[in-house]
């Protein structure tokens, strides 16, 4: 017969409990580092651009300008053609 179980139930035991803190670690997600990034206009005239997580609104008034962008906004921002990520 199968033993499984025992196994299954050891792993579970090393991995919640605190016993194994290699084994804890490769389950917890990386936290974000930073919380936001910076976007430059590239456009002609002004722009202004609400965040679809946040709802903030980003106004850029000239060419040039650039604006931090909430890490929950990006996925979005990428998208607009005429911004342009900073690194």
């Amino acid at each position: 017969m199968c033993n499984c179980g025992n196994k299954r139930s050891e792993y579970s035991q090393n991995t919640y409990s605190g016993n194994s803190g290699k084994a804890y670690s490769r389950m917890t997600t990386p936290t974000q580092t930073a919380a936001y990034a910076s976007f430059e206009y590239t456009g002609k005239t002004a722009l202004t651009v609400r965040g679809n997580i946040t709802g903030k609104e980003y106004r850029f008034s000239s060419p040039g300008n650039k604006q931090n962008i909430d890490y929950r906004d990006i996925p979005g921002i990428v998208s607009i053609p005429v911004l342009k990520k900073i690194t």
